[in-house]
């Protein structure tokens, strides 16, 4: 498990539409926010991912980068981009399973057809500039994320107060 406060894993993937993206290269203000997602055969991610697009430039404005990741392949995560509408934030593929268990996401077998074999479950994180930890939520079903108006929110509250990561101990 990657703790608070600590570095966390490497990480590059690439993008659909776009250059290869990689966690050492983002200089934002504040954060980076990296959402893993299921991947293109999740409803629920849908919706999560359109939430997301819709406040990125709210989260540009408040100095936070944002990337949502999946397991992936190319034409999976095109197919989510175009269908699901994603039209601002970047979207990255073909994540390896040893990286998502670096960063400590779980992991699940299919048990439909549409799923991949494996694919790594939610996750979020988001990082300081200099690649430290300050906070993560780690799922083990598609269910119970956090709301991007109530991260938005504490975001806020975060810079405004200089309020520390915790769970560092």
């Amino acid at each position: 498990m990657v703790k608070p406060q600590a570095q966390v894993p490497e990480l590059s993937v690439k993008t659909v539409d776009g250059p290869e993206w990689s966690l050492a290269d983002q200089s934002p203000e504040h954060f980076t926010f990296v959402f893993f997602y299921r991947g293109y055969h999740c409803p629920i991610c849908k919706s999560y991912l359109r939430s997301i697009d819709r406040k990125l430039s709210e989260l540009t404005k408040m100095g936070i980068n944002a990337v949502a990741i999946s397991s992936d392949s190319e034409e999976r995560a095109k197919r989510s981009k175009e269908e699901w509408k994603i039209q601002n934030l970047p979207i990255g593929y073909e994540l390896s399973i040893e990286n998502a268990r670096q960063w400590g996401l779980y992991v699940s077998k299919s048990i439909k057809p549409e799923e991949p074999e494996v694919f790594s479950e939610p996750g979020l994180f988001v990082v300081r500039p200099d690649g430290e930890l300050y906070a993560a939520s780690i799922q083990t079903m598609p269910f119970t994320r956090p709301s991007i108006d109530e991260l938005i929110s504490g975001f806020d509250y975060i810079i405004s107060n200089g309020y520390p990561g915790r769970g560092e101990a």
